[in-house]
């Protein structure tokens, strides 16, 4: 029910949004007298303000046509490699400059969170890393979007998914899992290796994962934990109504992990919403279109598939099941001590999602990799979002594993 109010409730506020973009435009006019004063100004911005609030994003485009290397712009073609119902594999080719030739591309296969968010919150970790690895990356299927009659998909069917995306693209893949798939990435690897499999990846590099939840744990996991299973299937799982392709499939709705995510930072988000019409008022255009790129992407989410939410929050929040030795994928065991391919962590130093020490837990429990082959870096002065973006990522990260994946 309270999905299908959720829909009823943006049917209802259309005609608003309606008025609110043609109050935009009178009142913004160059021809109206009143968009030179600050009547109009506010006026303008309030309806902007209003419609970017009220609105229902729809999943962004990666747009990325181009980069830099080596000093020259090399062209960019985004193309689908690999489908499933849940999931599309895209890669990234790069039209390399004569310069670049020579050079070695290493295979990276990034796989994306599973977490609330489409893989475009990626954007800048695939712009960096494309511009030297040959990148694909996993676009996970919103649920809504993917009828009942295909089935179901479950954390057995994510750690699945993975290892036939390795089969896919063959031996010598370097793989790097970027927050909530550090669990099925491992589990995948730790499969594979116990079959000798040739496809197993050259190397992990596990991003601000929970491996283990019991190591400094943030306010997500402990209420994961205290709350359990029956508490989230009774609270946040609901059909998917009418007229969405994937109509009465169960879901975690992605207006309900919005809401999740905006309420941890309540305060900062509406600041950040005050000081845009406040940037509108004034005509500071660069100030007000970074907020929009940025809340464009945050609030654009999509629905889980109840049974991967639920078995998630019991595989790795509830009974930690991963570090505790107990995980088993469709009868077989989770060996970790199997895995002997190179494993580079990395944390934020200010991560509230994923605690310190919680993706570093991962080499103790790979024990049989040896010392050369395994990394661990605790980035300063970033939180969970910086661990895979922005600045930091790109001048002290990134180079990083570029470094240990060409050691490999």
């Amino acid at each position: 029910m309270l999905y299908k109010m959720f829909e009823w409730n943006q049917a209802a506020l259309a005609p608003a949004r309606a008025a609110a973009d043609f109050g935009q435009i009178y009142f913004r006019n160059p021809f109206n007298p009143l968009s030179q004063t600050a009547l109009g100004r506010n006026m303008a911005a309030s309806f902007e303000v209003f419609e970017r609030v009220t609105r229902r994003y729809e999943k962004p485009a990666f747009d990325i046509d181009e980069v830099e290397i080596d000093g020259k712009t090399a062209a960019v073609l985004q193309r689908t490699a690999w489908q499933r119902p849940f999931c599309n594999l895209l890669h990234f080719d790069v039209t390399l400059p004569k310069s670049a030739a020579k050079k070695p591309r290493p295979k990276l296969l990034i796989v994306a969170p599973m977490s609330g968010h489409h893989a475009t919150l990626l954007r800048g970790t695939v712009q960096t890393m494309v511009q030297e690895h040959d990148v694909y990356v996993t676009d996970w299927i919103d649920a809504r979007q993917v009828p009942l009659s295909l089935g179901a998909f479950d954390l057995d069917d994510y750690i699945e998914y993975v290892c036939n995306i390795l089969h896919f693209l063959g031996p010598d893949t370097h793989v790097m899992a970027v927050c909530q798939p550090s669990v099925p990435v491992l589990a995948a690897t730790a499969l594979m290796s116990a079959r000798g499999d040739a496809c197993t990846p050259a190397s992990m590099i596990l991003m601000g994962g929970p491996i283990d939840t019991r190591q400094n744990p943030t306010v997500v996991n402990t209420l994961a934990e205290e709350r359990g299973n029956d508490w989230f299937r009774r609270n946040v799982i609901h059909p998917v109504p009418f007229p969405n392709p994937g109509m009465g499939r169960a879901v975690y709705p992605g207006f309900l992990q919005l809401t999740g995510f905006m309420t941890m930072n309540l305060d900062r988000h509406m600041s950040a919403h005050h000081d845009l019409f406040n940037h509108l008022v004034v005509g500071d255009g660069d100030s007000a279109e970074k907020h929009k790129d940025f809340y464009d992407e945050y609030l654009s989410v999509m629905d889980m598939t109840a049974e991967f939410f639920l078995q998630t929050v019991k595989t790795v929040f509830v009974e930690h099941q991963l570090p505790e030795g107990t995980m088993v994928h469709r009868g077989m065991p989770v060996d970790l001590s199997l895995i002997k391919c190179g494993l580079m962590t990395i944390e934020g130093e200010l991560d509230d999602i994923s605690g310190v020490g919680q993706t570093e837990a991962a080499h103790g429990l790979c024990s049989s990799i040896s010392d050369k082959k395994r990394e661990h870096y605790l980035q300063e002065g970033v939180g969970h979002y910086g661990v895979f973006n922005g600045s930091r990522f790109r001048s002290e990260i990134a180079p990083r594993i570029g470094t240990f994946v060409r050691s490999i």
